[in-house]
């Protein structure tokens, strides 16, 4: 019992000099490794090991938020769709849906807005917009029409330019 309480943890262990396997040297001074050394140096998979579901992997939060898409796509694109209402918005899979939306000035017609953010970083290649147009053909009855060219690449470009003032804001205001 004596015995057992002057020994020391595995911790304490792996860090007393020359605990590593071997005739093993750590740092620039080139002391004798502790086992703890051999550990933080790395795996078969690197420092942090195989990372899987994303663990915490700083780099790859566009914009430094807890989301799994860039924050400032994400942001720019809720903004550019409120005037809509929303149905779903899933920020890790980078998926905004629209409810349908009457125009004031064309109430025979609606519309719905699907935006997908498919990357981390703020390229142009990074969000893709999907606009379904429909029109009344009776009461309560819609059909499905033809969006109108440009339409898509006018939403894009809105939200690509909104995300870019967002991360210039952001800049400045780190300063």
């Amino acid at each position: 019992m004596f015995l057992t309480a002057c020994a020391g943890s595995q911790s304490d262990y792996d860090s007393y000099p020359g605990s590593a396997p071997g005739n093993q040297r750590a740092g620039t001074k080139g002391r004798a490794a502790t086992t703890a050394d051999v550990k933080k140096e790395g795996t078969l998979f690197g420092q942090d090991g195989l990372n899987f579901l994303g663990g915490d992997d700083k780099k790859n939060q566009g914009g430094g938020t807890g989301i799994g898409v860039n924050s400032f796509l994400w942001r720019a694109t809720l903004d550019t769709l409120s005037f809509m209402p929303l149905n779903s918005a899933d920020p890790f899979g980078g998926v905004i849906i629209t409810d349908w939306y009457s125009p004031p000035e064309t109430p025979n017609e609606r519309f719905k807005v699907t935006g997908y953010i498919l990357d981390t970083a703020l390229r142009s290649d990074a969000v893709k917009v999907s606009v379904f147009r429909q029109v009344r053909v009776g009461p309560e009855q819609w059909a499905d029409a033809v969006v109108e060219s440009g339409t898509v690449t006018a939403m894009e470009d809105a939200i690509l330019t909104r995300a870019r003032q967002l991360r210039i804001d952001s800049a400045a205001a780190e300063k």
